[in-house]
């Protein structure tokens, strides 16, 4: 089981959370330079990093809060929390 600090609430257990996915930079401004492969890449393929990345979780049964959780992978230690809109 994981604890997750949320900014929020303080440490809760991870049942109170959902996992969103890993952490993915904006849609592009400029879509236009972007080929069709690329964009569906951006759609649908997400990122698999093995060690320490950034995922999104959603502290639904809380405050309801989006947070960015940096968490090894090979470990599941989770290194930090913060606010989703922080980054």
């Amino acid at each position: 089981m994981l604890i997750i600090d949320c900014p929020f609430c303080g440490p809760r257990d991870e049942r109170e959370f959902e996992y969103c996915g890993p952490y993915r930079e904006r849609r592009p401004d400029k879509m236009d330079n972007l080929s069709a492969s690329d964009f569906i890449d951006y759609l649908i393929v997400p990122e698999n990093p093995e060690g320490v990345g950034r995922e999104f979780w959603w502290h639904k049964r809380g405050c309801g809060e989006w947070l960015l959780v940096v968490r090894d992978t090979r470990t599941h230690q989770i290194l930090s929390t913060a606010e989703a809109d922080a980054e």
